[in-house]
């Protein structure tokens, strides 16, 4: 028997490897995790790729592909999972249509679909998203051609060979049937994701047996704390934010975490922090706390105007990217910055913040992590042990303006050859410029010209990287930042370097974007015998 494995570049240090089937994917993501090679830092499976991702010091592309040929997968993975009922309430704004589209009524798609067992593939997209597999074929329902902007949590869906339940309100392009009253994801529980890859999943109709659910216990109210530095101005909800929390692929949850990485961590470095203390991030400025004890601080990142109102009335200079001190009364101000987009504000000592799944990062797409910060809030500091302070820090870089026109270097791939040579060349040829509607998710940029695809067919959901410029339907690409989605059913027509990352995380709306291409499109193919 020959396989044929690709080998797709997706950006510096990731490669995509594309299979025949969701059963050869699966069980070459179940040989890479019981005897993982050395230098794969993550992996995230999908429909028929696995994205390999891997530490550039350790090991290349070239290397791990030979490795990957070698692995023996003709004996097939044999998942074994819980079986879990979903109760499902079959009144979807899609059901016509896709009874339409399978060429019958919507009471026989109900049946049917009540009818069939499904199987967790992987997961994916967001936190509690799980690819279904099902055991009736001709579930096979293509995605709506115009994704909607809000899909609301517990809708259940179809999209492909697929169905999912989406565990909170989110963008998404797949049919929806019904929903569900269940939570598919919930840090409160042992396992936060209600399913997981191998489970066998059943679903009820309501209508036929309905059943009172139990009244659910109240949220736990927080208790606001009394002292500390209180927000007194918040122009745009400020985030907690940290590295990340790595290696969570398994559970759908991406790295997320401040989007000018070496920004937030000179700001620890500045106040004598651990470099990943959790510290703030403020987009364009707009932000004031009053201090009620002395403290240390640093901003760093985008250059905003720093005031200090002192309790007797005077208005003092702070130094930015330099240690400076509040005394109790003390009021920080931070104006618009004239250049970037994001400041970042580390306190000696650290933020008293509680973290989820090992970090204090804010994921906005997931909706993960410490809930945004706003006028009236109270910042507690958690007086964590520090080191010196060094008031000597590396030299200022310029960041951009409105306006302005930023190069980024691009690693073209792992979809490159889905678009037409005039649309390779168009991405690079034309300046884009970054709208209104960007946010921690990505940036939505907007050409005179559109990027021209070759192959308008439906793309099998796929792993997508930090930095990947992701095309749908209209041409006008988005570049995926620190609150991507793992996965994406749009091709990625390259992804940004790794070095300018921390730039594109600074690039404000309004600002254009060039394109500079510096790997080019170079796929390896391999065929194996089994």
């Amino acid at each position: 028997m020959t396989e044929r494995l690709r080998f797709l570049p997706a950006g510096s240090d990731a490669f995509l490897v594309e299979l025949d089937d969701l059963e050869t994917t699966l069980t070459l993501l179940d040989r890479l995790l019981a005897d993982r090679p050395e230098g794969i830092v993550e992996l995230v499976p999908a429909a028929r790729t696995v994205m390999v991702r891997f530490d550039p010091h350790v090991t290349d592309r070239v290397r791990l592909a030979a490795l990957i040929c070698a692995i023996e997968l003709d004996q097939r993975t044999s998942r074994v999972g819980d079986s879990i009922e979903i109760p499902v309430a079959y009144d979807g704004e899609d059901l016509a249509d896709v009874a339409e589209i399978l060429g019958c009524s919507v009471e026989e798609v109900i049946r049917r679909h009540a009818e069939a067992t499904y199987t967790v593939a992987f997961t994916g997209f967001a936190p509690g998203f799980a690819y279904m597999t099902s055991n009736d074929p001709d579930f096979d329902v293509p995605r709506r051609k115009s994704p909607r902007v809000r899909i609301p949590a517990g809708s259940v869906a179809l999209g492909g060979k697929f169905g999912g339940i989406y565990p909170s309100d989110s963008p998404g392009g797949w049919q929806l049937i019904g929903r569900t009253p269940l939570k598919m994801w919930d840090t409160n529980r042992p396992r936060a994701a209600l399913l997981a890859p191998g489970d066998r999943v059943r679903f009820r109709n309501i209508a036929n047996d309905p059943v009172v659910p139990r009244a659910a216990l109240p949220e736990p109210q927080a208790v606001r704390p009394s002292a500390g530095l209180v927000v007194t101005r918040a122009d745009r909800p400020a985030l907690f934010q940290d590295l990340g929390r790595p290696g969570r692929v398994d559970q759908g949850v991406s790295e997320s975490g401040a989007l000018d990485r070496s920004s937030l961590v000179e700001a620890n470095l500045c106040v004598g922090n651990p470099r990943n203390a959790a510290a703030l991030e403020i987009a364009f400025g707009g932000f004031a706390f009053k201090a009620d004890r002395p403290a240390t601080l640093a901003v760093t990142g985008a250059c905003a105007p720093l005031v200090i109102r002192t309790a007797d009335g005077r208005t003092v200079a702070a130094p930015f990217h330099r240690p400076f001190a509040l005394d109790a009364g003390d009021e920080l101000v931070l104006g618009l910055p004239p250049e970037g987009m994001r400041s970042y504000i580390a306190l000696r000592g650290g933020f008293a913040v509680e973290g989820v799944l090992g970090s204090a990062a804010t994921d906005t797409l997931a909706k993960i992590g410490p809930a945004p910060i706003a006028a009236g809030d109270v910042l507690v500091p958690a007086n964590a042990p520090a080191a010196a302070v060094d008031p000597f820090r590396r030299t200022l870089k310029a960041l951009p303006r409105a306006g302005d026109t930023v190069t980024l270097n691009v690693v073209l791939g792992p979809r490159t050859d889905w678009f037409t040579h005039k649309g390779v060349e168009t991405l690079t040829a034309q300046a884009w410029q970054v709208t209104a509607e960007s946010n921690r998710v990505g940036m939505r940029l907007a050409g005179a010209e559109p990027l021209e695809r070759r192959d308008t067919a439906e793309l099998p959901s796929e792993g997508t990287a930090l930095g990947a410029i992701q095309v749908p339907h209209s041409g006008q690409p988005v570049v995926f930042l620190a609150d991507h989605p793992l996965t994406g059913g749009y091709p990625v027509i390259g992804v940004v370097a790794r070095h300018h990352l921390d730039l594109a995380g600074q690039i404000p709306i309004g600002a254009n974007i060039r394109f500079n291409v510096v790997a080019a499109f170079d796929p390896l193919v391999r065929e194996t015998n089994r």
